[in-house]
């Protein structure tokens, strides 16, 4: 097994760089893809992967630089990965927050051999002096380093060896002109589709060995949220469920009822995601509410409804966000079984709108 690098307390290093390509003993019980051809839905960037890296290796060349966004649990540390297997090289992996300085990040690319992937996750997150530091890195494969204090300072340039930067990020906008610039690919992953998500749970089913029908795996796909790490984590409270309290394979029913039973809707909403629209809906009545005014009464934090929250039930039609605050919609009392308030059904009717234009504009 390759030697792992490790963090220490003395020197404020990366929390963890590991060797990610798998051991065979490994391959088992990962439920990771390792290559292209495994890796489940995003047809389009695995489309336009293939072709760069196989004129990469035919070139016998580093690939360029990759940035990954889209939401959390899409399987973006997945496709690094996979990069990386498939270009036959290593992958050395941190995140952005691990970094605090810049001699952190020059000890992790000095380590670095011909070829590697260097995976930073949540990229947006780096300090700027140590983002200035990533700049000259990526460009010429060189590293700038400040020697002493003071009259007595000099500066020495080390070369490095060509490698691969794979960044994550979930906040582009975040993301510095300069670094965004300096990225030659650039792919943003979108949500999975029930049947992209219902192929994911088969193939992790026959990795943990769990027996399951396509009907059942379909239903998990549906109430996954399109996410795949949210589909895996489904099929494990199911797989859990069905052991204990039917003994058997997996069917559709038994797939609801675990489903029903761990407070996962029809929808893929949780007891929170529920907490939140009848909030919105009883406690306040339909009106709108300010996102901290909706924290308080909900016990959330603001920040959490804002990033965890409330993208899923925006991209369902469940909430709208409107000049004075969070309403919920329609669609979200149908969904809780609860009458549609008439003013709130004559506000959302186009018939009855003479403010169209504007009023679309500013709620979304």
């Amino acid at each position: 097994m390759n030697p792992t690098w490790e963090a220490t307390d003395d020197n404020h290093e990366v929390e963890r760089i590991v060797d990610t390509k798998p051991q065979e003993g490994e391959l088992e019980t990962s439920l990771r893809p390792l290559v292209l051809e495994d890796y489940q839905g995003q047809q389009r960037v695995k489309d336009n992967l293939e072709v760069l890296i196989t004129a990469t290796k035919q070139r016998g060349d580093t690939l360029d630089h990759v940035l990954l966004s889209g939401p959390p649990g899409l399987g973006k540390t997945t496709l690094a990965a996979v990069v990386a297997n498939e270009l036959g090289v290593q992958m050395k992996q941190t995140a952005g927050p691990a970094i605090e300085r810049s001699g952190d990040l020059a000890a992790i690319l000095s380590n670095l051999e011909e070829g590697d992937v260097l995976f930073i996750d949540e990229i947006h997150r780096l300090s700027r002096v140590v983002e200035e530091i990533l700049y000259s890195a990526m460009e010429d494969f060189t590293l700038d380093i400040i020697i002493g204090k003071g009259p007595a300072a000099r500066s020495i340039t080390l070369d490095l060896a060509p490698f691969t930067l794979v960044g994550a990020t979930t906040r582009t906008g975040l993301l510095s002109g300069p670094l965004r610039d300096r990225f030659g690919i650039n792919f943003r992953l979108d949500y999975y589709t029930p049947e992209e998500l219902e192929a994911i749970i088969v193939r992790s089913a026959n990795i943990l060995d769990v027996s399951i029908d396509h009907e059942a795996a379909n239903e998990i796909g549906r109430r996954s949220r399109g996410t795949p790490r949210l589909a895996n984590r489904l099929l494990k409270r199911v797989r859990d469920f069905a052991q204990v309290r039917h003994g058997s394979e997996i069917t559709e029913d038994i797939a609801a009822e675990a489903l029903s039973f761990f407070e996962v809707d029809s929808l893929g909403l949780d007891w929170m995601d529920v907490k939140v629209l009848t909030t919105l809906t009883e406690t306040f009545l339909g009106r709108p509410v300010g996102l901290t005014t909706l924290a308080n009464a909900t016990g959330e934090e603001a920040d959490t409804l804002e990033d965890v929250y409330e993208p899923f039930l925006l991209q369902k039609g469940l909430i709208i966000r409107t000049p004075k605050g969070r309403q919920a919609t329609p669609r979200a009392y149908e969904h809780l079984g609860l009458p549609v308030p008439a003013a709130l059904t004559a506000a959302s009717d186009p018939t009855l709108s003479t403010n169209d234009g504007p009023q679309e504009e500013t709620l979304f």
